[in-house]
């Protein structure tokens, strides 16, 4: 079964002690006013953990766990275990542009959210379903992506280079199960959730204090 390995704290805080100060020369966030709402497909482990972080992301609007990356067939919580479907655990994120960007999203996902330098691995979940991927929907989203990236390993922010993957979404994002939505609020102190989760949301919360808000979405 996945997640029922021993969990120790100390690899969650290993992602938010670094003092990362990276260079966002490339992808500065858009002081133009947008209308309308976006979204963006991404995936880095569990997928518990990332949307306990990306729901507290101010101008985030909504936020689902699902799979990405198979069909619909194989898009089943038990089935994706089998790391054989193609899937990724992943999050999909609709966020208002006028209240905040896409590259500080990006922002998050890199240096809060999970660790971009390995692979088909976080902490101790194994497997191609806990890849590193953004799944764009635009050139927009795939270019500032990749200068991002490109950014990060020119300024050695990580001592690996980074591995995310930046790949259409082909097909479509389908919605985990009801149990895996918001699975961090409703389960605060399971094992998982308080070694590893927590701590990463607590890091996150430190790094970008001016990002965060306490409402769920």
């Amino acid at each position: 079964m996945k997640r029922c390995l021993p969990v120790f704290t100390a690899l969650a805080t290993s992602l938010t002690s670094g003092g990362f100060a990276p260079s966002l020369k490339a992808i500065e966030p858009d002081t133009t006013k947008k209308a309308g709402v976006s979204s963006i497909v991404l995936a880095g482990g569990c997928f518990w953990g990332m949307q306990g972080i990306f729901e507290h992301v101010k101008g985030v609007t909504n936020t689902v766990v699902g799979y990405a990356g198979g069909t619909k067939e194989t898009a089943h919580y038990d089935m994706v275990a089998e790391r054989n479907t193609g899937h990724a655990e992943a999050i999909r994120i609709t966020w208002d542009p006028a209240r905040v960007t896409y590259s500080e999203l990006l922002k998050v996902y890199f240096l809060a959210a999970h660790d971009p330098t390995t692979r088909n691995r976080q902490h101790y979940d194994e497997g191609p379903e806990y890849r590193s991927a953004i799944f764009y929907t635009d050139d927009e989203q795939k270019n500032a992506a990749e200068a991002y990236i490109n950014d990060l390993d020119a300024a050695h922010q990580f001592k690996h280079p980074i591995v995310t993957q930046v790949v259409p979404l082909r097909g479509a994002f389908f919605p985990a199960e009801a149990e895996h939505q918001h699975f961090l609020d409703h389960n605060p102190t399971k094992g998982y959730i308080a070694n590893v989760d927590i701590p990463l949301l607590k890091g996150f919360i430190a790094k970008f204090p001016e990002l965060y808000t306490k409402e769920i979405k």
